[in-house]
């Protein structure tokens, strides 16, 4: 069963233009799923991830409801079914 990755409108250019991709990727990690996304869709990874493999400091990812900073990371599990969102932090004042 497949995964929807609910992609940020910043990160669009690469996606061309979908809101949303559909990938399998059930039952594997979070970084297994962005290596997937990246295959998929050239460069994306780079966007989400630093150069040392970690979750940029300003990109929050949560599979369902659960933020994978305060799970397993992008160890965290994604199940059957899910849905993952990429949310680029806003600042402003």
């Amino acid at each position: 069963m497949s995964v929807t990755v609910r992609i940020p409108t910043i990160l669009r250019t690469y996606t061309g233009g979908a809101a949303a991709v559909d990938l399998e990727g059930a039952g594997h990690s979070v970084a297994a799923l962005l290596d997937s996304l990246d295959a998929a869709h050239p460069g994306v990874r780079g966007r989400i991830v630093d150069e040392r493999g970690e979750l940029r400091r300003f990109v929050n990812v949560y599979v369902g409801n659960d933020d994978v900073r305060f799970a397993q990371g992008l160890q965290t599990s994604v199940p059957e079914g899910a849905t993952v969102s990429i949310i680029p932090a806003v600042a402003g004042g």
